[in-house]
């Protein structure tokens, strides 16, 4: 049984999906920027020893680029009021973080591995977001070394699953194609426009997979080194956006404008520690996760026009 934080966003609720008997804090519980007092008084009602940090200000390529400094200060508030709030309650975190706290790919070499976490900046394209979850890594260590808190932390890729934010301005790149390519089917439109040039590749890791996961090291793992715990499988965006609309039943094209940011072109990922661990996770294939995930979406936006998506 544990606390979740952010329990209503893509991870925290599968994570709940998983331990129903957990108790989870949402946005419209408290406010994590400013305080989290609340997890002391959750931890104490319901005995719990352990708090999972799926809280956070989250968005894709546009979000992160035009709300940088907004996307650094809302996380370092959540993180600091957190991780303190934890200490004086003597509770374990665990802290989830994203592969984009890595360097740059001129500083690091791929595979990308835990030890070189901190070789130089991360990518321009989203390092408010990026620097601020990368210093999660860095309080943990802190806070063990100083206070004996037990602070470990996950490093998950790109998620997706059942709960994600449809909204075109700050959701990521599959619900984004998900909603784009099942409007375009639903209202008859002949092409989808996608961000970039399609050439990028990125790994993708079904949401429920990264909670398993989460909750084994919740259990099993108490050291400092921070855990690559995605799915190392790559896929370029255009191959995604083609599965997608395959998925869908969409027949029309893909208009792929290379005005738009592509972003990092890669940034592969390593689980050889994780699995060192003994962590024997079995990824979802790529195409049965979207298959559930579509489905999912359909059930619950059928007429998307007109209706605000939430987040």
């Amino acid at each position: 049984m544990y606390t979740i934080a952010g329990v209503s966003g893509l991870l925290g609720s599968e994570i709940l999906f998983l331990s129903p008997s957990s108790t989870g804090l949402t946005s419209k519980d408290c406010d994590l920027a400013e305080s989290a007092s609340i997890i002391e008084s959750i931890a104490h009602h319901h005995n719990i020893k352990t708090v999972i940090n799926c809280a956070a200000r989250v968005g894709g390529v546009k979000a992160n680029t035009d709300f940088v400094a907004e996307f650094f200060d809302d996380n370092i508030k959540i993180n600091m009021n957190i991780l303190d709030q934890c200490r004086r309650s003597n509770l374990k975190l665990v802290s989830v973080l994203s592969t984009c706290v890595y360097p740059d790919a001129k500083y690091v070499t791929y595979p990308l591995t835990e030890d070189q976490l901190h070789n130089g900046p991360p990518h321009p394209s989203n390092f408010g977001y990026a620097y601020a979850k990368r210093m999660v890594e860095v309080q943990s260590r802190a806070y063990r070394q100083q206070h004996c808190c037990n602070f470990i932390s996950a490093i998950p890729n790109n998620l997706y699953g059942v709960n994600d934010n449809y909204d075109l301005d700050s959701g990521h790149v599959v619900p984004a194609l998900i909603r784009k390519f099942y409007e375009a089917k639903l209202y008859g439109y002949d092409h989808v426009d996608v961000w970039g040039t399609g050439a990028p590749l990125r790994e993708f890791t079904f949401a429920r997979d990264a909670a398993k996961i989460i909750l084994w090291l919740a259990e099993n793992y108490n050291d400092e080194k921070p855990v690559n715990i995605g799915n190392p499988e790559q896929v370029s965006i255009k191959k995604l956006a083609q599965m997608i609309a395959e998925e869908i039943g969409f027949e029309g094209g893909g208009n792929f404008d290379t005005t738009k940011p592509d972003g990092q072109f890669e940034k592969p990922s390593s689980n050889a520690f994780l699995r060192s661990l003994g962590c024997d996770i079995q990824y979802t294939p790529l195409r049965d996760g979207l298959k559930e995930t579509i489905n999912s979406f359909k059930n619950r936006y059928p007429n998307v026009r007109g209706i605000t998506i939430s987040k």
